[in-house]
């Protein structure tokens, strides 16, 4: 995925700080710390990689859907618009994408 890097830094954010809590959570588990503390900080960590996630789908989405506008009415011009592009996902398959998240 081709985001620019405004758009992704938020996301790699979210995900660095799951990643400290899931780090956080494998470290209570061995110290076997109250149960409370360790639910509390892999709830946190879920809910990190949940916005990471929907960020990330809403972004790729509204480029996507940007990128397609885009070609659409270059395509309507004659000019080249990449639609074979591999790496493109049509919005149904976005959409899919979104609903794996929930």
């Amino acid at each position: 995925m081709h985001l620019p890097p405004e758009e992704t830094a938020p996301v790699l954010n979210r995900l660095r700080r799951a990643r400290g809590q899931l780090d956080a959570v494998i470290r209570m588990l061995e110290e076997e710390q109250d149960c409370r503390a360790v639910m509390t900080q892999l709830a946190a960590a879920s809910k990190a990689v949940d916005r990471a996630g929907f960020t990330l789908v809403a972004t790729g989405m509204r480029h996507c859907l940007v990128e397609e506008d885009r070609e659409n009415r270059e395509d309507a011009t004659g000019a080249d618009g990449g639609a074979d592009d591999p790496n493109r996902l049509t919005l149904a398959q976005m959409e899919k994408l979104f609903l794996t998240l929930t």
